[in-house]
């Protein structure tokens, strides 16, 4: 097999038992824990689970964005051949935004207020294409509001003149600023009405066919996950408790949690049906039990799911859970 082959055949970025702690005084509270998992070129991959689970933390450790007292104490994120975390500053420079850019959660606020958004979009471009003039900068700034559905005479307003859904949009403008290879959103729809929400992750779709980025979503939402996503991950306290194709989470889960998540949801065809829910609450992080993290609210625990954490186990080539009761 030829060197280009084989550069092909590998994931766009190779996630390898990340692990990432939070400093709270004297303790170590772990909010990512040994996770693993790929994003393929072109795939968009969700990362599902409740508030507090660690997807947000992940998704700041994947560029190294993570500040005190968050600090990244075991693992590797493979791009192109090479560690992110491994990277100084000037890597990092080059990396982010042209690499891999990311859509922030609560994106709409992200946008500085009294600057304008032709202002905020040539930033980005001129930094890392310096040699690039006025000129040029203009018009890529207005093909990128152009790509995302906003008339270019748009280009010299000011966040507050622009709706939710257009503030969405220029975000996502600025992110395909520098043409990246992956797109890290994270909850990218927060605030937005059902309506807008829909148009948003519809342009996202043709917007990524047209120009192959990859996408990590990142959402406790699963309905919004099954229209986009390839392949869904599930996170729990920290760890990640189950992978596999979207259908395969949505209609066939094998985890205790994701049966949970996906039985929160109502069916929008079909009959009425209870909807169970989770019961509990998430695990005090500062006092992790010995065994498996979900057995106090899971309806199926064994005395086994007490004394010791189970490993995430292959079912087949594209679903893996963790779950003593898979094994």
């Amino acid at each position: 097999m030829s060197e280009q082959s084989v550069k092909q055949s590998q994931p766009l970025m190779d996630i390898r038992g990340l692990s990432v702690e939070y400093l709270v005084g004297d303790r170590r509270l772990r909010a990512v824990d040994n996770v693993s998992f790929t994003i393929n070129k072109g795939e968009t991959v969700g990362l599902a689970g409740e508030s507090g689970c660690g997807k947000s933390t992940l998704a700041f450790a994947l560029t190294k964005l993570q500040k005190p007292p968050a600090l990244i104490v075991e693992g590797e994120v493979i791009f192109d051949g090479k560690d992110v975390l491994a990277f100084d500053e000037e890597e990092l420079r080059r990396f982010r935004w042209k690499e891999t850019s990311v859509v922030f959660q609560s994106a709409m606020n992200c946008l500085n207020p009294v600057i304008s958004i032709n202002q905020q979009i040539c930033d980005v471009l001129r930094v890392h294409n310096p040699a690039m003039n006025r000129g040029e900068l203009q018009d890529r700034a207005r093909e990128l509001l152009r790509i995302v559905g906003i008339h270019p005479d748009r280009l010299n307003q000011y966040p507050h003149q622009f709706s939710g859904g257009m503030r969405q949009r220029a975000v996502l403008a600025i992110s395909l600023a520098l043409k990246p290879q992956l797109i890290i959103m994270d909850e990218p729809t927060t605030a937005l009405d059902v309506v807008v929400e829909r148009e948003i992750m519809d342009q996202l779709s043709e917007l990524k066919e047209q120009f192959g980025f990859s996408i990590l979503l990142i959402s406790h939402d699963l309905s919004l996950m099954g229209e986009i996503t390839d392949r869904i991950a599930v996170m729990y306290a920290g760890k990640l408790v189950e992978i596999a194709p979207t259908e395969d989470v949505l209609f066939r889960p094998q985890h205790p949690y994701t049966k949970g998540l996906v039985n929160s949801f109502p069916d929008l065809l079909g009959e009425k049906k209870e909807l169970t829910g989770i019961a509990g609450n998430p695990m005090n992080l500062f006092n992790p039990p010995a065994g498996c993290y979900f057995e106090e609210r899971c309806p199926e625990s064994t005395e086994q799911c007490k004394k010791s954490d189970p490993t995430l186990i292959t079912l087949n080539s594209q679903h893996k859970a963790k779950c003593h009761l898979l094994s």
